[in-house]
């Protein structure tokens, strides 16, 4: 499979009406920078060596961020912190890496954990793509003030900024499985509908 920005494909018109004149770099750096990722984290584990509560989740989700913040920067990009953690911004679309799973699954499985941030909630409500005109998503344990503030947009960010979601699913073992990139909604029980996805290739993943 041809990786994009290899020569072999050009990025989808989605991704240039997002991205403009960064699409190809962008597409072929975030495969790149997830293998990164998932080798710092895996000698993070190494090194832990512990056999519970690994510090390989945590590590991969940091070293994510980080590591598309960087691509941001060489790409002349915004790099914005939001309560203390770097997002890269791109033609004023910031990239949300999250990982869905620690095991190969479908993308429409994909689900936000409950233990998901308040912040992270608020990225994805706020900067998210809206729901269907007509339908009004309010949680039922909710009340106004709580629901106002989930979708107050970030000053940090920038009321403007829209999110792409970088979902993947990945393990310490087998490093990342799959990488899709897109628009997604939030729904009340924590799962997504999907606007726009596509898929990316899944880059090379040497170990450190």
């Amino acid at each position: 499979m041809s990786e994009p920005g290899s020569g072999g494909s050009r990025p989808s018109d989605w991704a240039v009406e997002r991205f403009g004149q960064n699409a190809d770099e962008l597409a072929a750096a975030v495969p790149v920078q997830l293998a990164r990722a998932h080798a710092q984290a895996h000698a993070t584990h190494l090194t832990a060596g512990l056999k519970k509560r690994s510090p390989y989740g945590f590590t991969l989700a940091e070293a994510v961020r980080e590591k598309l913040a960087d691509t941001a920067r060489e790409l002349e990009e915004a790099v914005r912190v939001v309560r203390g953690y770097e997002y890269a911004v791109i033609n004023d679309h910031a990239l949300f890496p999250y990982r869905y799973a620690d095991r190969p699954r479908p993308l429409e499985r994909a689900r936000l954990s409950s233990n998901a941030s308040p912040t992270r909630r608020r990225l994805l409500r706020a900067h998210g793509p809206q729901p269907q005109e007509g339908l009004f998503d309010l949680d039922d344990d909710l009340t106004t003030e709580e629901y106002l503030e989930l979708h107050e947009a970030f000053e940090e960010l920038g009321a403007s900024t829209k999110l792409v979601c970088v979902f993947f699913t990945a393990d310490v073992e087998s490093g990342v499985h799959v990488i899709h990139w897109g628009q997604a909604h939030l729904e009340p029980d924590r799962t997504f509908t999907w606007l726009y996805s596509e898929q990316l290739p899944v880059a090379p993943q040497p170990l450190e």
